[in-house]
C-alpha cells in the first residue's frame, strides 16, 4: 500500500478521495516541473558564466591612450 506525508501526518493513497489524488498529483506534477526548471536555470547561468568568460577573451586590449581628433 502507498503513502504520502502530508503536514507530517501519513495517508495510504487508495484511502484518498478522487478529489485529493487529483490535487496530491497536481502537486506532483508541479514539484516536478520545478525542479526541471530549477536545473535548466543553473545550465543556463553556467553557460551564461561560460559565454561572459569567451567574450572576454575575445575583446581586445581597451584603450587607455589619449583620444586623436580629426579637424
Amino acid at each position: 500500500m502507498s503513502k504520502v506525508t502530508i503536514d507530517n501526518k501519513e495517508y495510504a493513497i487508495d484511502s484518498l478521495s478522487d478529489d485529493a489524488k487529483g490535487q496530491l498529483a497536481s502537486i506532483q506534477f508541479v514539484d516536478q516541473e520545478l525542479a526541471r526548471l530549477q536545473a535548466k536555470g543553473a545550465a543556463l547561468q553556467t553557460a551564461r558564466i561560460a559565454y561572459s568568460k569567451a567574450l572576454q577573451a575575445a575583446l581586445p586590449a581597451p584603450f587607455t591612450g589619449d583620444t586623436m581628433k580629426f579637424n
